[in-house]
């Protein structure tokens, strides 16, 4: 059975994954310092405890931080893996504004350090957790491979392109090396048990946790920033894919590193771009619920639409999305309702 290593695993994206890999037949291991995951009991993420409960399987987990160089080191000592899923580092964007130096420092240095212990104990395969936020102000739409990186509008975005362009450097020079990175779009909904699901630290930064918090009663009113974009209704439009599509476009990936690739990005995204008020709309609806909201000033950096061509990954992956708005809506409800305060056991029945 194939070691894969997940970091970052304890996460929304990460977990979802481990979900996957585990039915597609790979084991995983898993590595989370929670930054961004809540600590259940056995000192596992809760995310990770309910998906061993979800599959009645045990699940090898490490407390780890990438900057951890020699805890790196004795992981990748103790294990043969066949490839690594890079998932963990800082991600929301307005913090990254904040606070620049932190995110440099987190995902620059946890990727160089992953990538140097890999080099050192000859694991070769990688798949790095990216973002359409490498591509910036798009200049067409939908946005394909093709289309220019690294004018980013924020730091955070600024470091996953420097991560995928320290990756492409290393797979140049190191001829045996393969990597895929996968630029996703704007990941929502959560695995249809609702035994996991995006549960946001704090205020969430995106869009459909907060509309789900204001459905189930935890915050009062939703802010919609700027009304007056050049969209179909004023609001910002994105491309909203299902977590459970994305992760098996990570397994999709994980075949695609067995033809001996060499360094392949791809954007996972669905190719339809729905604006703010229609996913109010959307959530209105699998909720039952009215969704208050306000309209107020436009975000710096905020961009009027952005969706993804996502026909190269159906072509060379043999993936593509499958669930529609309604689908994602109603996954992420059932998850909000079954655990209206996340992760966190106090209401959690």
């Amino acid at each position: 059975m194939e070691k894969v290593l997940v970091t970052g695993g304890g996460g929304y994206i990460g977990s979802h994954c481990v979900v996957e890999l585990i039915e597609a037949g790979y084991k995983p291991v898993v590595v989370d310092n929670f930054s961004n995951a809540v600590r259940g009991d056995r000192d596992l993420p809760e995310s990770i405890q309910r998906i061993e409960k979800l599959l009645d399987t045990s699940i090898e987990f490490h407390e780890l931080d990438l900057l951890d160089r020699p805890g790196l080191e004795k992981l990748f000592k103790k294990h043969s893996f066949s490839a690594v899923m890079h998932f963990a580092g800082l991600k929301a964007v307005g913090e990254s504004v904040e606070q620049p130096l932190r995110y440099y420092r987190v995902n620059l240095t946890a990727s160089l350090n992953l990538v140097e212990v890999m080099q050192a104990h000859n694991v070769h395969n990688l798949i790095f957790s990216s973002s359409a936020t490498v591509y910036g102000d798009p200049q067409y739409l939908p946005i394909d491979e093709e289309h220019p990186v690294g004018g980013c509008t924020n730091p955070y975005g600024k470091s996953k392109y420097f991560i995928e362009e320290m990756i492409v450097d290393h797979c140049k020079a190191e001829k045996d090396w393969n990597a895929v990175q996968l630029r996703y779009f704007n990941p929502i909904g959560a695995h249809s048990s609702g035994l996991i699901g995006e549960d946001p630290q704090g205020i969430p930064n995106n869009l459909l946790p907060y509309v789900a918090q204001v459905a189930i009663g935890r915050r009062k009113c939703l802010s919609v920033f700027g009304n007056d974009y050049d969209t179909v209704d004023g609001t910002g439009v994105r491309d909203y894919i299902h977590v459970v599509d994305l992760a098996k476009g990570h397994i999709a990936a994980l075949k695609k590193l067995k033809e001996t690739c060499g360094c392949k990005a791809y954007n996972l995204g669905t190719g339809t771009g729905y604006s703010v008020l229609q996913m109010v709309k959307a959530m209105e609806k699998a909720s039952g619920k009215e969704i208050a909201y306000k309209i107020a000033p436009r975000r710096s950096g905020d961009i009027a639409s952005c969706y993804a061509d996502p026909r190269l990954a159906e072509k060379e992956l043999g993936w593509k999305a499958h669930f529609g708005l309604d689908k994602m809506c109603e996954d992420l409800w059932r998850w909000q309702s079954m655990n209206p305060t996340g992760f966190s056991k106090s209401t959690a029945s």
